[in-house]
């Protein structure tokens, strides 16, 4: 039996869940009567989505849409980053939602000393956009976990336990 016991925090998404909430979106917003004229564009890039389309109106029809397919596809709603409208070419509009992925340095700090003031018999690692908790008891890392998921409502991100050992 091993001597300790480990977890990985990571904040991720499935990509091919993603692609299939955006072709879903693109299909809703070319057989829709009120968005169907209106020229929508909705680009999928590595780490971004660009939608563009011809009013604020539409802009946030198209959201709207868009987190309702993310939802379906048990997406968090917390990996879109919405940023500004912005005036595009031929009076459109585009907007630009960022794709939040892993645990930046500012965030897994603040998570690391959550876990070690609360919980004196575990270790917490940074290993790059993940955090990695260690200890001699299942029970510690389940508390441990159940303390990331309390404080997951505070941040900006989803969080996802793996590689539980």
């Amino acid at each position: 039996m091993a001597d300790t016991f480990s977890f990985d925090v990571v904040s991720d998404f499935d990509r091919q869940e993603l692609v299939n909430a955006v072709d879903q979106l693109r299909r809703e917003v070319s057989q829709r009567y009120d968005l169907k004229d209106s020229n929508s564009e909705i680009e999928l890039e590595e780490n971004e989505l660009i939608i563009t389309t011809a009013s604020d109106m539409t802009l946030k029809a198209i959201e709207d849409i868009l987190r309702q397919k993310a939802t379906k596809r048990n997406l968090s709603l917390k990996i879109f980053e919405f940023m500004d409208s912005e005036s595009s070419a031929g009076n459109r509009v585009r907007q630009r939602v960022i794709f939040r992925k892993g645990l930046n340095q500012e965030t897994a700090k603040k998570l690391s000393k959550s876990i070690r003031s609360s919980l004196k018999k575990v270790n917490v690692s940074i290993q790059g956009e993940s955090l990695r908790v260690v200890g001699k008891s299942k029970d510690d890392l389940q508390a441990a976990i159940s303390l990331l998921k309390d404080q997951e409502d505070q941040l900006d991100i989803p969080l996802q336990f793996e590689n539980y050992r």
